[in-house]
């Protein structure tokens, strides 16, 4: 018998990795893109662009981690009343874990023996695993999910802001979409392969969505932008 790499078991920081590379490539390339429509020196565009970087991975960071800490929170909350159910009422319970196996085609007896013998071994496990959906690979983890957000913003954020640094002024906005389209792809690429899916389908969801973000924002910045520097 051979270890199998399953996909799923890297669900927990890839979604949190793109996530955050995403918003980072998106955010900070849109931020530039509305401060360069209204800008004619390069000062505040790279101000700009720093200052969401860092506002964003820290706001990435902790959003994440409050969001997937409520997950846990609720994954605890509902094991508690689990275990009470099996201290209280075992017999209900057994019959429950009976009728999940029997709806995935067992048979009635054979239902209740994988039941009984997997409550004699653990109850509390069987009953989060095949009642609750709880399992050790989709498991929340909000430090992990925390930190790939936080480094992967910055991973993605820095990108747009190299390129303030050396694209024309002038052309800045133009750079910076064509710059971004191809950050997104390769991101839409990277993380299918992490995720063992073919690429094409996240390389045009991300770069569709980017397109239609970065088109709002330099809107916004012809729209209400004054001069600036």
């Amino acid at each position: 018998m051979h270890a199998e790499n399953h996909y799923i078991n890297r669900i927990g920081w890839l979604r949190a990795a793109v996530l955050g590379a995403n918003d980072g490539i998106l955010s900070t390339t849109s931020l530039v893109i509305g401060v360069a429509a209204a800008s004619e020196s390069r000062d505040p565009i790279i101000l700009s662009a720093l200052a969401g970087l860092v506002a964003g991975a820290l706001s990435m960071a902790a959003g994440e981690y409050v969001s997937v800490s409520s997950q846990s929170d609720i994954e605890r909350a509902d094991l508690r009343r689990e275990r009470k159910a099996l201290m209280e009422t075992p017999e209900e319970e057994l019959m429950e874990l009976t009728a999940i196996y029997e709806k995935r085609g067992l048979s009635k007896e054979l239902a209740l023996k994988v039941a009984h013998e997997l409550t004699q071994n653990d109850a509390l496990d069987a009953h989060a695993r095949d009642e609750l959906g709880i399992n050790e690979m989709t498991q929340p983890k909000p430090f992990l999910a925390a930190v790939s957000s936080g480094f992967s913003f910055v991973a993605g954020g820095i990108l747009p802001l190299c390129v303030a640094f050396w694209a024309p002024v002038k052309e800045m906005i133009y750079y910076q979409y064509g710059f971004a389209i191809i950050f997104l792809a390769i991101l839409g690429a990277v993380s299918a392969r992490s995720g063992g899916v073919r690429p094409w389908k996240p390389v045009v969801r991300l770069c569709i969505w980017g397109t239609a973000a970065m088109c709002v924002t330099a809107g916004i910045g012809y729209l209400f932008g004054v001069n600036v520097g």
